[in-house]
């Protein structure tokens, strides 16, 4: 950090807009360095103005420290700290950044201005320039005096020490990038094996090599150029680099993820490295950035005799004139040889700026890529896999797609001490899976509950592991979703039961006995029988401890389950309650008068009544702001619940509409004319009609949806699987063989996990049961 409190990464933004030496010269001010004086002469001591001259002034004042300031006669000078190292890695950083600009981008920028008249420099400037940068690139460091002579005995000496210095530090490095490499082999088949993108996506690294081999042999065509020289320079630069992407705490300290230096000469941390090791041609750069040895030449034709020739006179040129040259080469070329110019060229203006930006600002990148594209990610180094890891960038992925709960997992191998797979990133994988799974997974055989005889299963439950089915032959039966096995049998009701409820281990049921019973599911026991209504209980809706019903004698009840106790009777309507839904504060009903209405249970008042449907009222869907009755008339009506008011009449079924399902106002409506549909009702506008060749044959029975898909049953004896956004038609989930000879499913239950069918006939060609399908996957 700065003295202001500034972190490094600002530190950094800070030196790519403001003048180098000033920040340098702060840097020094900081941490009591002495300033070293400005020599009258250095390389980097040429004329020019504007850009130009702003750069080489400061590269004048860098080559300046490491001239005044070699380890040997730094610790002549002063004492060596800790400070005085940070110092030299940001001289050695600077150094290089500018010197790659000033040969890579501000020479051309130069040249280029020159061709177009605009020139700040004149051609004999040109020229000089031109010689200082070849000097530079002969390794010749000039003595301060300017004389351009060789350094002295003394020097000689104190080159000679920081030589062997070097050697030194350059072996110690080699040595821990082969331990490293050997590390890295047996680490190998983890990282590229990441089974979490597998999940997604195949990998294409196989095909991303092929690229790159052929990209090789078109190299190969073109030049026949000895690198020996080359390879050992460039092997250790990308070890180097395999050792930045390293996750340990080298990598960790540098707040921005990358490390100060990157060259193949800047390995010393003791002291700075000569300016001439600083690449002025692109050939140059290649070989610092450890790529020189990948380009291998061709060894079926002999270069021509001219060629060096041809070399010698072009580098003899000046910067326009070897522009005016290479658009003259390139206007000669045929595409096939431009493509592999770009080829060559390309990759070294590719920068990894993830691992370059601070991990914070990292992070806030990668939050905008698809879960998919982020797996992928974690597949280009060790620092993309890292970040790619963060528990709090997957639980944000987890948070948008409604998954409430991570998933931990014991893993046997550990790809580095210190690394932690993200546990939210393992239910994203988990629930990933589990769609895959219904979309297109084989389908288990299900387990076949058996029960109710021939009778016909009226209501159905499903809450975590327990299935309870209700039927008219008087009994409710609790399942296990597990094992299939029945738990227990419910017995106490003399008529038929036709509506229940249920909330972990309570179970109320509503009968044509016209009588409500609370039951324990664990023990079986009938808690409370609540009386009150004079006829069939025909629906009901719980809310944390009251349920409310309603019944054909035309009235609904609010009650206690946890007392027994009827708190409230609420009268209003004149004909039989169909349907009915609370949610703490108001209830709604429907009814056979063709109302709907909307009560104040507290108050037993009935605040609006809902007039429009011109037949009777058969579900209903409340959300606390609207109300969305289906009716015998065919329409589907919105309304508000606070003003009683109309919103839209959403119109397109053909008959009776006989089950919704409202969720963060989208509505999914199934209708007795075989199709579902899917609207909006905020705009009243229909998304999706689920119909076409694979569409049911006979009325929709029982619908439910989830944020992918909408799964319907049917009197066809069919259960199917739609995709929710497109409406296309995915599978059909059950088949029954007497399907179309009188074979129905009556009810479905699902959960993220299961799905839950109530299956039989009425004239005795399918047996009543219930079917239990498993998508669930295995995470160990």
């Amino acid at each position: 950090r700065t003295r202001a409190g500034r972190p490094r990464g600002t530190f950094v933004k800070l030196m790519s807009s403001s003048p180098a030496h000033y920040l340098l010269g702060k840097v020094l001010k900081l941490t009591g360095t002495p300033t070293p004086p400005f020599p009258s002469h250095s390389p980097f001591s040429a004329g020019g103005g504007g850009e130009e001259s702003r750069r080489r002034r400061e590269l004048h004042f860098i080559w300046s420290l490491s001239v005044s300031h070699p380890p040997a006669r730094v610790a002549a000078t002063c004492t060596p700290s800790a400070n005085l190292v940070k110092v030299q890695e940001v001289a050695s950083w600077l150094l290089e950044m500018n010197q790659e600009l000033l040969s890579g981008g501000s020479k051309r920028r130069r040249t280029g201005g020159s061709l177009r008249g605009n020139a700040s420099l004149s051609h004999g400037e040109e020229e000089q320039m031109n010689r200082v940068v070849e000097e530079q690139e002969g390794h010749c460091v000039r003595n301060p005096d300017g004389s351009g002579a060789e350094a002295s005995s003394s020097t000689s000496d104190e080159a000679q020490v920081a030589t062997a210095e070097e050697e030194e530090n350059n072996n110690q490095i080699t040595a821990e990038a082969k331990e490293e490499n050997k590390e890295e082999e047996q680490e190998d088949g983890e990282e590229e094996m990441d089974q979490d993108s597998d999940d997604f996506e195949q990998s294409d690294e196989s095909s991303r090599e092929e690229d790159s081999t052929n990209g090789n042999d078109v190299t190969d065509q073109n030049y026949n150029i000895d690198i020996s020289i080359q390879q050992p320079l460039a092997q250790l630069t990308k070890n180097q680099m395999k050792r930045k992407l390293d996750p340990g705490p080298e990598v960790r300290s540098f707040s921005s993820g990358k490390k100060p230096c990157k060259g193949s000469e800047y390995k010393s941390t003791a002291g700075l490295v000569p300016c001439s090791a600083t690449p002025t041609t692109f050939g140059d750069l290649r070989a610092a950035n450890g790529q020189g040895q990948q380009r291998r030449r061709i060894t079926t034709v002999q270069p021509p005799p001219e060629l060096q020739d041809w070399l010698k006179t072009f580098q003899s040129w000046s910067g326009p004139e070897r522009l005016l040259a290479l658009d003259e080469l390139i206007d000669s070329c045929e595409p096939t040889q431009v493509k592999h110019m770009m080829q060559v060229i390309e990759p070294q203006f590719q920068r990894d700026f993830i691992s370059l930006l601070p991990k914070e600002l990292a992070l806030y990148v990668l939050s905008f890529l698809d879960p998919k594209d982020l797996l992928q990610a974690a597949q280009t180094c060790r620092y993309w896999r890292i970040l790619a890891e963060d528990n709090l960038l997957w639980r944000e992925k987890c948070k948008e797609e409604g998954i409430d709960e991570p998933v931990y997992i014991k893993r046997r191998k550990v790809i580095k001490p210190g690394f932690a797979h993200s546990p939210w990133k393992s239910a994203y994988i988990r629930q990933h899976r589990i769609d895959t799974n219904w979309r297109c997974g084989d389908l288990k055989t299900p387990k076949v509950l058996k029960g109710h005889d021939d009778h016909v299963i009226t209501c159905l439950q499903f809450c975590g592991n327990r299935i309870v089915s209700g039927s008219d032959d008087n009994t409710l039966k609790v399942w296990s979703a597990v094992t299939g096995k029945c738990l227990r049998t419910l017995v106490g009701h003399t008529g038929g039961v036709w509506s229940s409820q249920m909330r972990g281990n309570i179970i109320i049921s509503g009968s044509t006995d016209r009588t409500l019973k609370v039951w324990n599911a664990d023990s079986g026991e009938c808690i409370h029988t609540l009386y009150g209504h004079t006829s069939t209980v025909r629906c009901m809706h719980l809310h944390e401890n009251r349920v409310v019903s309603g019944s054909r004698d035309a009235t609904l009840r609010v009650w206690d389950i946890e007392t027994g106790q009827c708190l409230h009777v609420l009268m209003g309507h004149v004909a039989a309650v169909r349907c009915v839904q609370y949610d703490g504060r108001r209830v709604v009903s429907g009814a056979y008068d063709f109302m709907v209405k909307v009560w104040d249970p507290e108050t037993e008042t009935c605040l609006h009544t809902l007039q429009g449907h011109t037949n009777r009222v058969y579900s209903l869907q409340f959300d606390g702001i609207h109300v969305v009755s289906g009716s015998l008339d065919t329409s589907i009506r919105v309304w508000d619940v606070e003003t009683g008011n109309c919103i839209h009449t959403l119109t397109g079924h053909q008959s009776l509409t006989s089950g919704m399902e409202l969720k963060d106002n989208t509505l999914v409506s199934g209708n007795a004319d075989s199709t579902v549909k899917i609207w909006d009702i905020k705009t009243g506008q229909c998304l999706q009609t689920l119909q076409g060749p694979n569409k049911h044959q006979s009325a929709v029975t029982c619908l439910q949806f989830n944020k992918n898909f909408v799964i319907t049953s049917s009197d066809d004896g069919t259960v199917k699987l739609w995709d929710l956004k497109t409406g296309e038609f995915i599978r059909n989930l059950v088949t029954l063989e007497s399907g179309g000879s009188g074979g129905v499913v009556w009810r479905i239950r699902a959960s993220n996990t299961k799905l839950v069918c109530a299956v039989g006939s009425r004239n005795g060609t399918e047996e009543t049961k219930l079917l239990v399908l498993d998508f669930d996957v295995d995470m160990k």
